[in-house]
């Protein structure tokens, strides 16, 4: 069975008004992930903090940050976002502006997530 995000939206919007979809995005280690600390990558960990500014001040992104046991151990889990957006599509084509993301050095796993209405922004 696929996944329809908007019969899905539209089947919690009837069925359960007491809740509300919000995108979980998960930033993993990407095909191009070097782990080598370089004034490229610095810069390009600036670019990616600076995009997620941009979307938080758009209202899209809500809440986001590194995953601490994660970058302490090395581990492939290195981030969660958590998008306010109209669709799974919006919320995909967000995650693909992040600079680190364009390049492949990570990856960004979207998931639709239900959460009670009014517990988030």
């Amino acid at each position: 069975m696929r996944y329809d995000d908007r019969a899905a939206r539209e089947r919690v919007a009837v069925a359960m008004p007491h809740m509300a979809v919000y995108y979980l995005c998960i930033l993993k280690k990407g095909p191009r992930w070097t782990g080598v600390e370089s004034p490229e990558l610095e810069a390009l960990q600036a670019a990616h903090l600076a995009n997620f500014e941009r979307l938080g001040k758009l209202g899209k992104v809500v809440l986001n940050g590194p995953l601490l046991d994660q970058l302490e151990a090395g581990g492939e889990l290195r981030g969660l976002s958590i998008f306010k957006t109209a669709s799974l599509a919006e919320a995909q084509a967000l995650a693909a502006t992040d600079p680190m993301v364009n390049i492949g050095h990570l990856v960004a796993e979207i998931h639709p997530w239900m959460i009670r209405a009014g517990a988030l922004p």
